[in-house]
């Protein structure tokens, strides 16, 4: 007797979806249990096999606390703004929204096929524009608030406003980026765009210059993991440290909540130590620098003041606004083509790379307690973004600086005797202080107490307490994303939207590319951007973490008009029991969902203070993932790709790794994997940024469609390098579950059949 378990399958699932036995309403009789998937962005290529490995397993959990008495929250939705959608718009044609909506099309057939057990009543996605109203709307309460220290919270900006007017800044305690002090009768002769200038420095969503990753032939903004090389990782395009205005939100000013709030959820200890070590607290001494001749000062951060009798030389980020200033005429060329050459470098490749560079500013600092003189140099190991962008080298007790100063010859002075305690490296704050003046003798710690005395009775610096969590960029050049609710005048001071003219919707353009200059596509539309007489629309949109960062709340109620979600229902799901997801998500939405959380939480919008009480992660499958080699360096304005075999060690560094798409390999997963001619056309086709480019191999050179070697075209094999990695649609080599996962089970339930028939 013969399993039809097509239609017995395609039976109960009609069922479900007629009965709508998943959906589920408020009801006190029962406890709730809100269990919840990290909801997927919605990929041409649909689910991959990572998907359901979460996905089934919260089904299994959900369906058995719902025989078990509890009322089951299980919702699912889409992550939808994104820049592939706006990639395939460039490419095809096709509007964003269309392609978006073929997408999730696709993607719930693929769930409804695994049968989970979703309220898709519940369903949202961020991209529209009933949901993104209320992404704007708590956009505008965190341009509206600004962060009291002293309360521990967020407090409205009218609040702060009140205290400039009656007693200026010196009283205020608050997270900012502001360094001036100025009285109340500054404040009141300060003009608008001046007093929007300072609240900015104050307000947790706020506007300033920042350097970002640019890429001009993209257009747009990169993340630090999708530059490689110097170069764009897709297109493989140049990427240039740019100084540019750009909204920011201040998740600093929680930082230590974020921290001390981890001893309150249930997750595995590695992802709180990823959080812990993203954050980055320490405590230090905040320190100034005399230059040589000049009225400025250097202002430095170091959690290691004992080591100030070391300092031999001091190095400045390539981006820090004193080295033009500070660099004299003899090496300013010098120092001009270094800076080149470092702004190209993505912030992982400079910290992580072994290769020692840096550049000498011809100018010298003044330690202020040795009084030494001392060089000024410039290095990419030195990041504006972390701490104040220049250090005090001390290169006896940090291996970086030890590098550096053996690379340039710069003098190395012993100052911590650790001959009594074997094993200890210079990360560990022991051993006797020598060389070292007043603090000789002393043990590191009392040597450390005894420095930041001294500086603070010197009124040269002061203890304090420093994150390596950055603010977050919050802004994109791109179409496919929120709008921000935002205008600016004729001065440039930033305006926001009532909340009844809410959402901002995209407009319709014609030219998904973004312009040159840092401009989004939505300043091709004059009449969208100028709509508001005398004022001009804010161009760039929010970035993809900004919707996914409060969508569980949505789930609660999502149809709801308005509000966020009602108080009853926020008050009765009140967080998240049971989330599942990756890991690679620690430091990105997990650490924004707990910023925007804590926020409302202030608020008194939300009843807890934290979103997710208990997360899993389900693991990661991993793939091989395939690369091409490319030149770094065009040749006459052309890509060139040289296979594998012909690249040899020593010469690697003059290359990035381009991944490509599994399906053009030959022989994928053996020691010689190739791309034969088929599959290099099909590359061709797949990036147009590459259909002109040049493929050298060891049989010829293959370019516009044209084979030029010794062998026939059919021999051609450019050979790729490869590596086991995570299984994702950024490498290209996901498999997709309708080919293995329902095989799979249906072989599993034939088996288990024929056990009684």
């Amino acid at each position: 007797m013969s399993l039809e378990f097509e239609k017995i399958e395609k039976y109960w699932k009609d069922k479900w979806v007629e009965n709508q036995t998943y959906k589920v309403e408020i009801d006190h009789s029962k406890p709730k249990f809100y269990i919840l998937d990290m909801f997927p962005y919605p990929s041409g290529a649909g689910l991959h096999v990572g998907h359901p490995l979460g996905y089934i397993a919260s089904d299994i959990l959900s369906r058995y606390k719902r025989m078990s008495g509890f009322n089951v929250l299980h919702p699912m939705g889409f992550d939808s703004f994104g820049l592939p959608a706006e990639q395939y718009a460039l490419q095809t044609g096709i509007h964003p929204a269309v392609s978006t909506d073929q997408n999730i099309k696709r993607y719930k057939e693929q769930l409804y096929n695994l049968g989970l057990d979703y309220d898709w009543s519940r369903e949202v996605r961020t991209s529209d524009p009933h949901y993104f109203k209320w992404t704007q709307w708590i956009f505008s309460l965190l341009f509206n608030h600004y962060y009291d220290i002293s309360k521990n919270k967020a407090v409205h900006i009218d609040k702060l406003i009140e205290n400039f007017e009656k007693k200026g800044n010196s009283a205020i305690s608050a997270a900012t980026g502001e360094t001036r002090q100025f009285s109340a009768s500054d404040w009141k002769n300060m003009s608008p765009k001046e007093k929007d200038d300072v609240l900015m420095n104050y307000r947790l969503a706020y506007r300033k210059v920042t350097f970002v990753n640019w890429c001009e032939e993209l257009g747009t903004v990169l993340a630090n993991d999708e530059v490689k090389d110097g170069l764009s990782e897709r297109g493989g395009y140049p990427v240039v440290k740019k100084p540019m205005k750009q909204w920011s939100l201040r998740i600093t000013a929680y930082a230590e909540r974020l921290l001390g709030d981890l001893d309150t959820i249930e997750w595995s200890e590695s992802l709180k130590i990823m959080q812990k070590n993203w954050i980055g607290r320490s405590e230090g001494l905040q320190m100034f620098f005399d230059i040589e001749g000049r009225q400025e000062k250097l202002e430095i951060y170091t959690t290691r003041p004992d080591t100030i009798f070391g300092v031999t030389f001091m190095v400045l980020s390539p981006e820090h606004p004193f080295v033009d200033m500070i660099t004299t005429e003899q090496f300013r060329d010098q120092v001009g083509e270094y800076k080149s050459y470092a702004t190209s470098r993505s912030e992982v490749e400079r910290t992580s790379d072994k290769k020692v560079t840096g550049s000498f500013t011809g100018a010298y600092a003044v330690n202020p307690v040795s009084k030494k003189i001392i060089p000024i140099w410039v290095s990419e190991y030195v990041l504006m973004d972390y701490g104040t962008g220049a250090i005090m080298a001390v290169p006896s007790d940090d291996d970086r600086d030890k590098l550096f100063a053996e690379k340039f010859g710069l003098e190395i002075i012993p100052i911590i005797d650790k001959s009594a305690y074997p094993g200890s490296t210079s990360k560990d704050k022991e051993g006797i202080m020598i060389n070292s003046g007043f603090i000789t003798g002393m043990e590191v710690p009392d040597a450390i107490e005894a420095i930041i005395s001294q500086v603070e009775n010197m009124k040269i610096g002061n203890r304090q307490i420093n994150y390596k969590l950055r603010d977050a960029n919050f802004s994109r050049q791109r179409y496919w994303g929120e709008p921000f609710p935002v205008i600016y005048d004729k001065n440039e001071a930033a305006h926001l939207l009532p909340a009844d003219e809410l959402p901002v919707e995209l407009p319709e353009i014609k030219e998904f590319k973004p312009t040159t200059g840092g401009k989004s596509p939505l300043a091709t539309n004059p009449a969208w951007v100028n709509h508001y007489e005398g004022f001009v629309r804010e161009t760039d949109t929010m970035p993809g973490f900004a919707g996914s960062s409060w969508y569980f709340l949505r789930y609660m109620d999502p149809g709801n008009n308005e509000r966020f979600a009602s108080e009853e229902a926020l008050n009765y799901w009140k967080d998240v029991d049971f989330y599942i997801g990756g890991t690679e998500h620690a430091v990105g939405h997990l650490m924004y969902s707990r910023f925007w959380h804590k926020f409302l939480y202030d608020l008194g919008l939300v009843p807890a203070n934290e979103p997710f009480r208990k997360l899993v992660n389900q693991g990661m499958i991993q793939g091989i993932i395939q690369y091409m080699y490319m030149k770094k360096e065009k040749e006459k304005g052309i890509n060139v790709f040289v296979s594998a075999t012909l690249v040899k060690d020593a010469e690697r560094e003059e290359f990035t790794r381009i991944p490509v798409y599994i399906a053009f390999v030959s022989d994928h997963g053996a020691q010689y994997p190739y791309i034969d001619r088929v599959g290099i056309d099909k590359f061709r086709e797949w990036i147009p940024e590459y259909s002109n480019a040049k493929f050298v191999t060891e049989n010829g050179v293959y370019q516009d469609g044209k084979f030029s070697g010794h062998a026939d075209f059919d021999e051609f094999r450019m050979f790729t390098t490869h590596e086991v990695g995570k299984m994702s649609k950024r490498y290209y080599n996901v498999v997709n579950p309708d080919d293995v996962v329902i095989d799979g089970v249906s072989k599993f339930i034939k088996r288990f059949w024929s056990l009684f028939y």
